[in-house]
């Protein structure tokens, strides 16, 4: 399969090598030039230069680059140009005859303090940028989740799944740092996955997708990593936005981002708050097949009532102390409250099918959180010629808290049968110093070095108790299961990298170390380790240029999944009566090579950006599931999993983003990915010796397809599908879901505002379906829906002070480097 996906990179790259050769014609000349802030000597991307032929009267020009560059082909002729960008001063020169190439040099703008009432935008970004080392993803295109949270923005991110509990893989796995601008946060949370629901989508602007990381950055997440830029507003003067949301299931919602700019200070702000009812549903169906198993099979019917109340705001402050350094302070707070009943209706029965018991079992669960965030960056841009310096420091606490009281009631007589409290606190804090330094040499070599200290001290207290003397006796503490857990951890990292651009030829070589040291505490048991490790990860990103537009790439690196957390503490933490889990003190990290190698070439109408991916993880954990010989009340086998370094794991893959617009109402972004994994590993079980083999290959894909149409009367309408194709692994199957979400939206009050409608789940295929194969033991087919039915929410928006279709006139410093 390597050799054919191969194969097929080398025709796209044959393809559009072809493609792309035209022959020059005779009249044909080179307008370049440079735009740059005459304030602070920043460059401009994405300003606009203007051609205009006096005799045609044709209108023809382009963008600048990411450097504040542009290189433009034209015919020889009368022209006038200008040079124009969002609230600058556009810079105009008068007709002039141009028969040979032409060099503007740079070319500086000056703020436009009497635009600053309505801002018009003159270049439209699409909605994914392709870009050699990074895709990026703009949020502000995006319909479809307009009211919705950090997991919907990721579910629509090139390269990225979601899957129905809100866990986040890249390329398929699920080892994905996920940082935010370019900093581990407690805003991602102990529990990703419900951390990133916390989190409203308008407060992000962007996302990252970073598939080869440079030194620069953390060597945690085999995977690679994604970097979600949260909003920070900078245009000159007051403006901003205001939004409402409602839906079904019933949601409620409000959103407010403004900034107030002046010459020395810039004040932002987001602040969103949500509330929102989710009902699920999960089944499932298990086949005992131990002799110690009372009951033979086992169907459980499980209904999900959510109700969740959030609180999201960020409030900023930036102070310009010269026109190339500021220092920005800014804080965050994240407050969740949950309220759930869930339900299971549970049916055992015999080896004869006949009926055992029949059980209903209900969970009132309480659940607080809160999440704050405190950051101060000092940047410096010296001369505003590439040379910078950034400190950013950062600490950020997480708690929650949750209290679930559970009954169980035999349904047959009515009584009352088992009553449990579970009470959990979740504790963590960290915090961060950072400072990177960039120092170019000439306009080709360019040198930097960083160090960053990360430190993390995580803490859980896990208490369950459980009447044992009906009806009235007192709830008694099970001293096998109750524990807390305090887990430490500091990470000192220091890096070097440089780059050197040699003609068509682009180099970016870095390496990277970093020290880990790990206190692990349980203060039940009351016993204690430690660990200490160090580590070199080199990295390297070669580039080659066959024409504007056109590269070809090769990135290798080596990262490393740390072990932390529940991965570690082996008390138990069950997840229902029948199913504990427990960690591993002895687990180790993860060391994975990573090698990329990638295509891009952008036509008028069309971006193809294609890459060939491999990994090599020694020691990877498998997630190993044994009886443990012991019975629940109701005679079912309780069974254990927990981690180890078992396996060798390959990962091949091939992957392609593309962005085309056939027409200028219609424009398409898809993406497809096929990844074939490699497992090799036998477990022998201490107790048994019995041998259990963990081989396995499994190829598996996912594709998208992101359509957005511009309809008559203005109205814009996008469709979002997404299937995932059915994967297996060493003990489990996962059979295919599709998903597709519609919304449209129109400009009202002379494009001040606008109203859009967003159905989810159109069809009510998000939806997990698996078997679990434990030979000897059981077999178990399951159900799971985070979310029934489709979702409906109607959004507006009003913008004062600025127009829709909006960009930032400078280039945030989002944690990662460029070269």
């Amino acid at each position: 399969m390597t050799k054919k996906i191969t194969i097929l990179l080398c025709f796209f790259v044959f393809t559009g090598s072809i493609f792309s050769q035209k022959t020059k014609k005779l009249d044909e000349i080179l307008i370049t030039g440079k735009v740059v802030d005459a304030n602070s000597n920043q460059a401009l991307e994405y300003a606009t230069i203007v051609l205009k032929n006096t005799n045609t009267q044709k209108i023809s020009g382009g963008i600048t680059d990411k450097k504040g560059l542009f290189n433009i082909k034209t015919n020889k002729g009368n022209y006038e140009i200008s040079v124009e960008f969002i609230s600058f001063k556009s810079k105009k020169y008068p007709k002039q005859v141009i028969n040979k190439n032409l060099n503007l040099g740079t070319i500086k703008l000056s703020e436009d303090t009497n635009s600053l009432d309505e801002v018009v935008v003159i270049a439209e970004k699409t909605t994914v940028d392709i870009r050699l080392d990074k895709k990026v993803f703009n949020i502000g295109k995006d319909l479809s989740i307009r009211g919705g949270n950090a997991s919907d923005v990721l579910g629509n991110v090139p390269s990225v799944q979601v899957d129905v509990e809100g866990n986040v893989s890249l390329r398929g796995n699920e080892n994905v740092t996920i940082l935010i601008d370019g900093r581990p946060s407690a805003l991602v949370g102990i529990n990703g996955a419900d951390a990133l629901r916390q989190i409203p989508a308008e407060a992000i602007e962007k996302v990252e997708v970073i598939t080869s990381p440079s030194a620069r950055y953390d060597a945690e997440g085999t995977a690679g990593i994604l970097n979600i830029i949260l909003r920070k507003n900078k245009l000159t003067g007051f403006n901003g936005s205001l939004q409402f949301d409602a839906g079904y299931p019933e949601r409620y919602g409000s959103a407010f981002n403004a900034n107030w700019r002046t010459k020395k200070w810039n004040l932002f702000t987001n602040t969103g708050f949500r509330y929102r009812a989710a009902p699920g549903h999960a089944f499932s169906d298990t086949e005992n097949f131990l002799s110690t198993a009372k009951n033979a099979r086992v169907i459980e019917e499980r209904r999900f009532g959510r109700l969740s109340r959030s609180l999201f705001t960020s409030f900023g402050v930036e102070y310009y102390i010269t026109k190339n350094s500021s220092i920005i302070g800014n804080i965050i707070l994240n407050r969740g409250n949950d309220d759930d009943v869930n339900t299971n209706s549970i049916d055992r029965f015999d080896s004869n099918g006949g009926l055992n018991e029949a059980t209903f079992r209900t969970e009132n669960e309480a659940e607080d959180e809160q999440r704050i965030q405190y950051t101060l960056d000092y940047i410096n841009n010296f001369d505003g010629k590439g040379r910078k310096l950034s400190i950013n420091t950062q600490y950020s606490t997480e708690t929650e808290d949750i209290l679930n009281d559970i009954t169980e009631i035999e349904t047959q007589s009515n009584l009352l049968n088992d009553l449990e409290q579970v009470i959990e606190d979740q504790d963590e804090k960290r915090f961060l110093l950072q400072a990177d330094y960039v120092h170019p040499v000439g306009e080709n070599i360019q040198y930097e070095a960083g160090y960053r200290g990360n430190y993390r001290d995580i803490f859980n207290n896990f208490n369950l108790a459980e009447r044992q003397v009906f009806p009235n006796g007192p709830l008694v503490p099970d001293t096998g299961l109750n524990n807390s857990f305090n887990y430490k951890e500091l990470v000192n990292a220091a890096y070097f990298q440089y780059g050197h651009q040699f003609d068509k030829i682009s180099v970016l070589a870095g390496l990277r170390y970093e020290y880990t040291s790990v206190e692990i505490e349980q203060q039940t048991s009351n016993s204690a380790s430690k660990n200490n490790y160090g580590n070199f990860f080199p990295t390297i990103n070669l580039g080659y240029e066959f024409k504007d537009g056109e590269n070809i790439t090769l990135g290798y690196n080596k990262r490393i999944r740390r072990p932390r957390g529940r991965f570690l503490n082996p008390f138990p933490s069950r997840s229902s009566e029948s199913n504990i889990f427990s960690g591993n003190v002895s687990l180790r990290p993860v060391i994975t090579d990573a090698l990329d190698l990638g295509y891009l070439k952008r036509w008028k109408k069309f971006t193809l950006s294609t890459s060939i991916y491999y990994n090599r993880s020694d020691e990877s954990w498998e997630f190993i599931q044994e009886n443990t010989g012991d019975l629940t009340d109701n005679g079912d086998p309780i069974l254990r999993r927990f981690p180890i370094n078992l396996s060798l794991e390959e990962r091949v893959g091939f992957e392609f983003t593309l962005n085309f617009r056939p027409f200028k109402v219609w424009n398409i972004n898809s993406d497809f990915n096929l990844f074939h994994t490699i497992t090799d590993g036998d477990y022998i079980d201490p107790k048994t010796n019995i041998t259990t083999n963990f081989d396995f290959e499994n190829t598996a894909f996912f594709i998208r397809l992101n359509q957005k149409f511009t309809l008559p009367s203005k109205i814009d309408l996008q469709i979002n599908s997404n299937y995932r194709g059915a994967s297996q692994n060493a003990q489990s199957t996962n059979q295919g879901i599709f998903t597709m979400n519609i919304a449209a939206s129109k400009d009202i009050f002379k494009e001040k505002a606008s109203l859009s409608l967003n159905v989810s789940d159109v069809f009510n295929g998000r939806k997990r379906m698996s078997t679990i194969f434990l030979p000897g033991i059981s077999n178990q087919y399951s159900e799971f829906q985070r979310r029934v039915g489709p979702q409906v929410r109607m959004s507006f928006v009003y913008r004062f002070n600025q127009k829709k279709k909006r960009i930032r006139q400078e280039r945030e410093d989002d944690g990662g480097g460029e070269f």
